[in-house]
C-alpha cells in the first residue's frame, strides 16, 4: 500500500525511539531486521525528489505531526497499542513453552487415555484376533505352571499358621470353611495377579518399551496400523479373559494342598475339610473372585502397556519402565483389592454359622 503527501521544504524525519529529527536530502533508505516482515510502503514526494520509507504493517504506523521546534511537518513512528497489549500473552506463552509436566503425571494420564481407547476400539470391533489368541496363550496356558505351584505352597503355608490353633480349640470342623473363604475371597485372586504381574506384566512393558525406543510403533503408524489395535487391545483382552480361569485353578490347587497337609500332619480328615468348605462357600464368593481377577488383569495389562509406550532413553529407559510398571501394577492390585473387598463383603459374616 502506498501513500503520497505534498510537503514543503525542509522535511524532517523524527524517530520516536531515539527522540531525534533527521533532515532528509535526496534519497534515504532505512534498514530493519530481516526477521520483520516488511509489507507497507510510504512514499513522500517533494517536487522531483522522492523519499521512500519501508515500514512493517503490524509493528508500526506513521503519522504527520507538527514539529514543535520550527513549525515544519515531521514524520514520526508510533507503536500500536495492540502490540503493547500482547506483550503479557507473549510472556505467558514463553513460560508455558518451557514448562513440562512431571513424568509420573503424564504417565498416569496416559493410563486413563489408553484405557479409554481400548474400550472404544473394542466396542467398535477393532480387534486383531490373531494377536489376541497369541497373547491369550501366553497369559493362560504358559502361566499355569508357575501359578499353580505358587498357590500350592501359599495354601500349605497358610494351613500351617492356623490349623494347629484351631485343633487346640476343638474347631476342626471350621478349618475347611476358613480355608475356602480365605482362598476364594482373597488369596487366590491376589496371588494369581501378583504372579501374572511379575511374569507377564513385565514382559508387556519390556516389549512395548523396546518397540517404542526403536521406533517400531511409528513404523506401524506409517503402515496404516493403529498401535492400540495391534499391540495394546490384544494384551488387555487376554489378561481379562485368562485371569479368572487361572484364579479358579489356583483356588482348587490351594484347597487340595491345604487338605492334604492338614490330613497328613495335623490329623484333620480330608472329608471334614471338604464338607465344611462346601457349607461355608456361596456362589457369590466364587463370582467375586472372578470379578476381582478381571479387574486385576485390566490393571496389570493397561499399566504395563502404558509404561511401555511412554518409554524414553534407550535400554536404560526400558529397564526403568519395566521395573516401574511391575511396582505400580502391584500397588494398583492391592488398592483395588481393598476397594472391591469393602464393596463385596461389607455385610458378610454369617458364612461360618452353618459349620
Amino acid at each position: 500500500m502506498q501513500s503520497s503527501f505534498q510537503l514543503q521544504s525542509p522535511l524532517f524525519f523524527s524517530d520516536s525511539n531515539s527522540s531525534r529529527s533527521i533532515q532528509l536530502h535526496g534519497w534515504m533508505q532505512t534498514k530493519l531486521p530481516s526477521s520483520v516482515q516488511l509489507v507497507k510502503k510510504l512514499k513522500i514526494r517533494k517536487g522531483i525528489q522522492h523519499y521512500k520509507f519501508i515500514l512493517p504493517r503490524e509493528e508500526t504506523k506513521l503519522a504527520a505531526v507538527p514539529n514543535t521546534d520550527d513549525g515544519h511537518l515531521s514524520v514520526s513512528t508510533l507503536e500500536e497499542e495492540a502490540n503493547k497489549n500482547n506483550a503479557f500473552f507473549v510472556e505467558v506463552d514463553t513460560w508455558f513453552s518451557k514448562w513440562s509436566p512431571p513424568r509420573y503425571l503424564w504417565r498416569g494420564l496416559s493410563v486413563l487415555i489408553l484405557a479409554g481407547q481400548v474400550i472404544i476400539r473394542t466396542l467398535k470391533g477393532k480387534l486383531h484376533w490373531r494377536n489376541t489368541l497369541q497373547q491369550l496363550e501366553r497369559v493362560g496356558p504358559k502361566s499355569v505352571g508357575v501359578c499353580l505351584l505358587t498357590s500350592a505352597f501359599v495354601g500349605m503355608a497358610f494351613t500351617i499358621q492356623f490349623v494347629r490353633e484351631f485343633t487346640r480349640l476343638g474347631l476342626n470342623r471350621a478349618v475347611g470353611g476358613v480355608l475356602a473363604l480365605a482362598f476364594s475371597r482373597e488369596l487366590s485372586p491376589v496371588v494369581t495377579s501378583i504372579v501374572i504381574a511379575g511374569r507377564v506384566g513385565s514382559a508387556f512393558a519390556a516389549e512395548l518399551g523396546t518397540m517404542q525406543v526403536s521406533e517400531q510403533t511409528d513404523t506401524l503408524r506409517v503402515l496404516g496400523t493403529n498401535p492400540v489395535d495391534y499391540l495394546v487391545t490384544p494384551r488387555v483382552i487376554a489378561s481379562c479373559v485368562a485371569l479368572p480361569f487361572l484364579t479358579l485353578m489356583c483356588f482348587t490347587v490351594g484347597m487340595a494342598s491345604s487338605a492334604l497337609l492338614a490330613d497328613s500332619v495335623y490329623g484333620v480328615s480330608i472329608n471334614i475339610i471338604l464338607d465344611s468348605a462346601q457349607r461355608a462357600l456361596r456362589s457369590w464368593d466364587i463370582i467375586s473372585a472372578m470379578i476381582k481377577s478381571q479387574v486385576f488383569g485390566a490393571i496389570i495389562s493397561i499399566v504395563s502397556c502404558a509404561w511401555g509406550v511412554t518409554t524414553m532413553g534407550g535400554a536404560k529407559g526400558v529397564g526403568e519402565s519395566t521395573t516401574s510398571a511391575v511396582v505400580i501394577s502391584l500397588v494398583g492390585i492391592f488398592v483395588a483389592d481393598f476397594a472391591l473387598s469393602y464393596c463385596f463383603f461389607q455385610g458378610a459374616g454369617d458364612s461360618l454359622k452353618k459349620l
